[in-house]
């Protein structure tokens, strides 16, 4: 029995048999057992753990100390970064929502593409806002959205939200200012530029091909319906006087717009009062409670709404988003035993060793990386630290960024469990876990794929 918990713990293979083994407990005990996958998480991450050889120390803290534990730092360190985004976006959902402001978009949105192009503009608002924003900011602050032109449509809403999410998605694993790129840049040395331009060249073709054929394929088989705590019904103040399509953009804009320019504010600008103000209304939590105060004064206030009713829109809003978090920082804390167990180092390195093209061995790595433990910025930076060493010399900056791009397209593949943000689409477009596998994990697999197909075949041609 040591002999084989020592193989387990130990050996590529048998840490590989570890996370195999682990995923396939947590899918039967939610897909068959129907257990709430807040439980199964938790339960499966410990049991991962411990068999993994993990102290109790280390996954659970002392009496006196708690704060170092692997359960505690898994759940906060993302849920560190989103509780209040959410919070914030949802509230500034529900005001754009019951203020009739979500439908004079939808309605100008469906009146340029038509009725039957909605969820093509769903899939162009997810890429271009998802430039400057990060992918669960852009869910949080989009997804009213989503809900009201599946309710005005009366169709599925994994047929309007498939496109977003790939917009959303593409923007976030190919294009700076987010963070897995910018760090493979300064890995590589590569121009910004040159990120930009392959990006969008690889991006755009993987983004119609898993968000607009592939999601309205498969959003017209899987039928989601809106869930009924995320519906805000439009006020009768509001009713023929629905604000203005500039008033719309300026709430859902102004987020991104701050966000903007502190990430670039932090690149550019000499230090000083001026960039210290753009970083400050740039931070995300700060840019969101901007926004949703400018939402209540503009969209409510200004427009007859009472602060009763303003507090009635916050208080109904807020009430579903303790399960997500739950959720959501279960899944963080699952990816990271998995992490801290080794699977992900092991994947790595025997990867590494298996002597591909280096194009195809940045996405080969990058891959196993993703699919063992579920961050795509952890995907890019720990591949492109394996592959650093060996493109210091002999690569163009075109071919560089196109090894980028292939690291990139490798780090959102099959998106499943032990990734946060499989349980924040899954709990915030109603799907089943089984209907999160079918929808989104192929999504991003068709979105990487065709992505790294891209890269691969410019690499062909340039020098």
């Amino acid at each position: 029995m040591n002999e084989f918990l020592e193989w387990l713990r130990h050996d590529t293979a048998g840490l590989l048999l570890l996370a195999g083994a682990g995923i396939a407990l947590l899918l039967f005990l939610i897909i068959k057992v129907k257990l709430e996958p807040f439980i199964a998480l938790v339960g499966t991450g410990v049991i991962v753990a411990l068999v993994g050889g993990i102290s109790v120390e280390a996954l659970v803290g002392s009496a006196t100390k708690s704060s170092d534990a692997l359960i505690e730092k898994g759940f906060a360190g993302i849920l560190g970064h989103i509780t209040v985004i959410i919070g914030l976006g949802t509230v500034l959902g529900a005001i754009l929502e019951r203020s009739g402001g979500a439908e004079v978009l939808l309605g100008r949105l469906v009146k340029i593409f038509g009725e039957k192009g909605t969820p093509l503009a769903m899939g162009i608002t997810g890429f271009v806002l998802g430039i400057p924003v990060f992918f669960d900011i852009g869910i949080f602050v989009l997804a009213p959205l989503v809900y009201v032109a599946a309710i005005r449509g009366g169709k599925s809403l994994a047929l309007y939200a498939l496109p977003l999410l790939a917009g959303l998605s593409v923007t976030h694993a190919f294009l700076p200012p987010h963070p897995g790129p910018v760090a493979a840049a300064g890995l590589f040395h590569v121009d910004l530029g040159w990120i930009i331009l392959m990006g969008l060249i690889c991006g755009i073709p993987a983004w119609f091909a898993s968000g607009i054929l592939w999601g309205t394929y498969i959003g017209k088989r899987v039928m989601v319906s809106v869930p009924e705590d995320r519906i805000v019904a439009e006020a009768d103040t509001a009713k023929g006087n629905e604000p203005s399509i500039g008033l719309v953009l300026l709430a859902i804009g102004l987020p991104m717009i701050l966000i903007l320019g502190g990430t670039f504010g932090n690149i550019f600008a000499p230090a000083g009062v001026f960039r210290d103000v753009l970083q400050f209304f740039g931070n995300p939590a700060i840019a969101l409670t901007v926004a949703v105060l400018l939402a209540m004064w503009l969209l409510g206030i200004r427009r007859g709404m009472t602060s009763a009713e303003l507090s009635e829109i916050t208080g109904s809003s807020l009430r579903p988003v303790g399960m997500i978090l739950l959720v959501v920082g279960a899944g963080a804390f699952f990816g990271a035993v998995l992490s801290a167990t080794g699977v992900g180092k092991a994947v790595a390195d025997s990867l590494a060793q298996a002597g591909l093209p280096i194009i195809l061995s940045a996405f080969v790595i990058s891959a196993g990386m993703r699919i063992a433990q579920g961050s795509a910025t952890v995907a890019i930076v720990t591949t492109g630290g394996i592959l650093a060493p060996s493109l210091a010399t002999g690569y163009s900056q075109p071919q560089l960024a196109l090894i980028v791009v292939a690291i990139s397209s490798g780090s959102i593949i099959a998106s499943h469990v032990n990734d946060g943000g499989f349980w924040i689409i899954s709990k915030y477009f109603n799907m089943s876990v089984k209907d999160t596998l079918k929808t989104w994990t192929v999504l991003e697999t068709v979105l990487s794929i065709v992505g790294f197909g891209m890269a691969a075949l410019l690499y062909t041609f340039v020098r």
